[in-house]
C-alpha cells in the first residue's frame, strides 16, 4: 500500500501483519531475443536502454516499452 506522498509504507518489527512481499526482479531482454506482448503479438528485440527501455520490432511497427515490462514476455 502506498502512503499519500506515493512512497511505500515500512512495515514495523512489532506489527501482527506481514510484511509485503518484496518486488520481482525486472525481467531483462538483450538483442534478438523472442517476445510477446499483450497488445502487439510477436517481436524481436532490436535494442536495449540500460533497464530503462527495449526497442521491439513487431513486424508491422516498433516499439519502445519502458519498464515495468508488465506486458512483455521472453518466449
Amino acid at each position: 500500500m502506498k502512503s499519500a506522498s506515493g512512497e511505500p509504507r515500512r512495515h514495523l518489527p512489532t506489527s501482527p501483519f506481514k510484511p509485503p512481499p518484496p518486488a520481482p526482479p525486472a525481467e531483462r531482454f538483450t538483442v534478438n531475443d523472442q517476445v510477446t506482448h499483450d497488445r502487439y503479438g510477436l517481436g524481436v528485440v532490436i535494442g536495449v536502454e540500460d533497464d530503462v527501455a527495449v526497442f521491439v520490432d513487431f513486424g508491422s511497427r516498433q516499439e519502445r516499452i519502458t519498464t515495468p515490462f508488465n506486458k512483455l514476455y521472453k518466449l
